[in-house]
């Protein structure tokens, strides 16, 4: 990952209402959220949730399809372990067990079946 994506992807996060956001459609899976739904369960105004959704997505931390009427927003875990990844390049300091258990959780998200989280 460059530099300039792991700052857009970190910027991005660097908001208390994006951090929600973005932590609720990692804890929904693939499955995803309707972006009303989000709007209902973390209280923001639809201008406010666009906005947001807007930035994530900008910075390619989610993405979202149509299904009916709705619009479905998901995590892109490819993008989320990239950036971890990035975080951990050249960790601790040449102690690499100090960041084992890290490195350990971004390897087991690579492995996972296409249909879980």
């Amino acid at each position: 990952m460059e530099m300039k994506n792991a700052v857009s992807g970190l910027s991005a996060l660097a908001n208390a209402g994006r951090l929600s956001i973005f932590r609720m459609l990692v804890q929904a899976g693939r499955e995803g959220v309707a972006a009303g739904e989000i709007a209902r369960r973390l209280d923001v105004l639809p201008n406010t949730l666009s906005a947001n959704l807007n930035i994530l997505a900008n910075a390619g931390l989610i993405e979202n399809r149509r299904e009916g009427r709705s619009v479905i927003y998901t995590a892109r875990y490819e993008q989320m372990t990239e950036l971890l990844e990035f975080l951990m390049q050249d960790c601790c300091a040449g102690n690499p067990e100090v960041c084992a258990p890290l490195a350990d959780l971004a390897i087991r998200s690579r492995c996972l079946p296409e249909g879980n989280a």
